[in-house]
């Protein structure tokens, strides 16, 4: 009878022990809930925050036809949101079935998905048996869970996501739920977010995603790395027969469905992303550098760079997209960033035509390289010039040494010049560049500096003469390689080019195309009182024959330019080229008529526009307008007018520049090219054939063209392979066929120029020019 009544009192105290503890246990559990849902356990983020959560979104940028040229984004944060509307309902479907099939159901947290979790999962360790999260919940750690270090850091997240779950479930819908998480899981390869997983897996938008698709990427999200259909095909493609499985339990799919595309295989049309690929990278680049340019410090500034700095700072002063992020602050006050704040930048580069510049240099460059490859074989002074010296050779090879990341990288970690030195003439396995692709190889660094100066480089820039909208951009033969800019960072030489600004001088001042000149040697007095003689290249003429203006021009003649020269200042033409918007360095030599100065092919190209343009130049336009993400539009920009010289010697100069190339220097634009609409141009060679040019224009496009080595010694021998009108000149042409090609584009052939019929161009002589 004791044992009995003892073991009564056992049960009765076990049984209020037990009932205590449990107790205790689920107060703990509602505190801990409670401190949660106060902040005094973890972090909750403020109402303000849940209502409108901090995402970093990818600015994008798109053509004048609205084509998607290319993001500006933070390492692994390439997002772009979209709205639930945009969204296949497949992935809607996958993602439903497969991650939380109660998603309709339940208000955060799925207690029958817990409960599974933990009995099948965590007591009988089924691996296969899912997981306990809802979609709720995944969002909330995708948001505001840091990544845990360990299972005991991962175990107390839990229920702050289940209290961030409830809240965010209480303030969206659910519609607005999925498009939340859509948006923001990272589906790796520098996809973030759906809308830029469909475009680099598939090509394509989220809204035209099919089922195998959808259940492709959806399948992604139980672990990206190990199913990243990239580098795992076979194993992704399994993954996604799974969520296509999980579709026909849940009804989203029928049993015929499933069968017929489970059987179908995995094929991605991937597109890697990388700002160093794809169309317009030139362009997108020094765009990134005009958005985000600080206002200039003279400081930040070498002592050189006085022209440098005077030049940022009038584009400062003047130029709305110059600086704009740091010009123009969001409501918040705080400045615009182009990688976070998922801008909409409309550009004026059209991708079409931006497609058939870039297919023209990769055509014409292929075949001129292999003609400078040729020339320069077995030649131990090559890439050089043969006129180059060996310790000038030495020194080009010195400096560009010093400029490479290897040797800043060495001497910033402390080592010696020769330990510098002899690093680099140390071979080693590298990959070298080529235009059929990159080539594995064992050089030292010294020699790979040398064999990529074999490669020539180029600039490329097309605008509309009349709203200065730039249509296409190419700043190099390829920027993954190349990324030096061609068409408004770096400037060169401009040779024979240069010579309408003289002859546009002239017309202004009242002479015609007609007027005549003696054809003879001519010595002009520089500043110093020294003599200087141009040399000329003109052949089919005799010393003391009586040619046109006109003709001088057309046949790039120097002696004519000079006998031009001699009547002006060359300070008058400095006057003149700064009203053309040429801003670098211009010495007021009589040479200039020549062409000595360094200029940009972008600076060419817009002072170019005054010609067709009746002698009003246009700034270059490279962007419309700026949408913030909300699509409010946060910039516009219209064209910049300047009026330089006056129609009648536009009509001039449009009449002799026509000339150039029906009979002239650029008469293989006819004869070679077979393109015979109205058109004017100017062809350009330097001193030793260092660079070429060609610069030309219709009634509605000003397009131009420079090709020349990295350096100035490095060019090819011969003026008949170093000319502009081999080297540069078929560029332009092979570009405007293309447009003219393509009824789209509204380009014309018959165009004409917009010259009065009353016009004369013999007008202002007595009798008609020579020709």
């Amino acid at each position: 009878m004791e044992n009995k009544t003892q073991k009564g009192d056992f049960r009765s105290k076990f049984k209020r022990y037990f009932w205590r503890l449990f107790a205790f246990g689920i107060l703990c559990i509602v505190l801990m809930f409670v401190f949660i849902n106060i902040g005094w356990i973890g972090y909750l983020p403020p109402i303000d925050e849940l209502q409108n959560p901090r995402n970093k979104y990818a600015t994008e940028i798109y053509s004048s036809d609205l084509q998607l040229l290319g993001r500006f984004f933070l390492s692994r944060q390439n997002r772009v949101g979209v709205h639930y509307i945009e969204i296949s309902k497949n992935v809607v479907n996958a993602l439903v079935a497969t991650e939380d099939v109660r998603f309709y159901n339940h208000s955060g947290i799925d207690g029958r998905s817990i409960t599974r979790a933990v009995v099948l999962t965590g007591i009988l360790h089924r691996k296969n048996s899912g997981g306990g999260s809802t979609i709720t919940q995944q969002l909330a750690k995708q948001l505001y869970s840091p990544q845990a270090e360990n299972f005991i850091e991962r175990a107390l997240q839990k229920p702050i996501e289940w209290v961030i779950s409830v809240k965010l479930e209480r303030l969206y819908t659910k519609d607005e739920i999925m498009t939340m998480y859509l948006n923001q899981f990272d589906f790796l390869n520098n996809a973030v977010g759906i809308k830029s997983a469909a475009q680099i897996y598939f090509s394509k938008s989220p809204a035209n995603l099919k089922i195998e698709e959808a259940a492709t990427l959806i399948g992604m999200c139980k672990n990206p790395s190990y199913f990243n259909p990239v580098r795992y095909n076979e194993r992704t493609r399994n993954r996604r027969n799974v969520v296509l499985n999980q579709m026909r339990r849940a009804d989203f799919i029928t049993r015929q469905q499933f069968d017929s595309l489970k059987a179908i295989p995995l094929t991605l049309k991937y597109q890697k992303v990388d700002h160093k690929l794809g169309l317009a990278a030139y362009f997108r680049e020094y765009l990134r550098m005009i958005l985000t340019a600080k206002e200039p410090d003279r400081s930040d500034y070498a002592s050189w760079q006085q022209g440098k700095y005077e030049e940022d700072q009038k584009a400062w002063d003047t130029n709305p997209l110059y600086g704009f992020c740091n010009k123009n602050n969001k409501p918040d006050g705080t400045p615009y960033n182009i990688y976070t704040d998922g801008l909409k930048i409309y550009t004026t580069i059209d991708s079409r035509m931006q497609h058939y510049a870039e297919d023209a240099v990769d055509q014409h460059m292929q075949l001129l390289q292999k003609t400078f490859f040729k020339e320069k074989k077995n030649r131990s002074y090559a890439p050089f010039a043969r006129n180059m010296k060996q310790e000038d050779i030495d020194a080009t090879m010195t400096r560009s040494m010093k400029q490479s990341d290897r040797y800043l990288k060495m001497k910033a970690a402390g080592n010696s010049e020769s330990e510098i030195q002899s690093s680099f003439n140390q071979r080693i396995e590298m990959q070298v560049y080529s235009y059929d692709g990159l080539i594995d190889t064992i050089l030292s660094p010294k020699d790979s500096i040398r064999y990529h100066k074999y490669f020539l480089r180029c600039g490329f820039m097309s605008m509309n003469p009349h709203n200065g909208e730039v249509k296409a951009y190419i700043g190099g033969p390829d920027f993954s390689q190349f990324q030096y800019d061609m068409v408004n960072v770096g400037r060169r030489q401009v040779g024979s080019t240069v010579k309408p600004y003289l002859y546009t001088l002239a017309m202004e001042e009242g002479m015609w195309p007609c007027d005549k000149a003696t054809w003879q040697p001519i010595t002009l007095m520089d500043g110093t009182g020294k003599p200087w003689s141009p040399k000329t290249t003109t052949k089919n003429k005799k010393i003391g024959d009586i040619v046109s203006l006109r003709w001088g021009l057309s046949n790039s003649d120097n002696w004519i330019s000079a006998y031009l020269m001699s009547l002006f200042s060359p300070e008058a033409m400095v006057k003149l080229m700064r009203s053309f918007g040429i801003r670098g360095q211009i010495d007021p030599v009589v040479s200039l008529c020549l062409g000595p100065c360094e200029v940009s092919v972008g600076e060419m190209v817009d002072a170019y526009t005054a010609f067709p343009n009746k002698g009003i130049r246009v700034d270059p336009v490279y962007v419309t307008r700026i949408e913030d993400a909300n699509g409010n539009v946060i910039g516009k920009f219209a064209p910049q007018m300047h009026e330089i010289f006056s129609e009648t010697t536009s009509y001039k100069m449009i009449y002799m520049m026509r000339a150039v190339v029906d009979g002239g220097t650029g008469s293989r634009i006819r004869r070679n090219y077979s393109l015979y609409m109205p058109m004017g141009g100017k062809t350009g060679t330097t001193q030793n054939n260092s660079d070429g040019w060609f610069m030309g224009y219709t009634p509605s496009l000003v397009s131009g063209v420079w090709v020349g080595g990295e350096d100035r010694s490095i060019h090819f021998d011969n003026i008949a392979e170093g000319q502009g009108a081999t080297m540069a000149l078929p560029i332009w042409a092979l570009y405007m066929k293309k447009v003219l090609a393509d009824k789209e584009l509204g380009y014309s052939s018959t165009e004409q120029f917009d010259v009065p019929s009353s016009f004369n161009a013999n007008s202002g002589c007595e009798v008609n020019a020579f020709e």
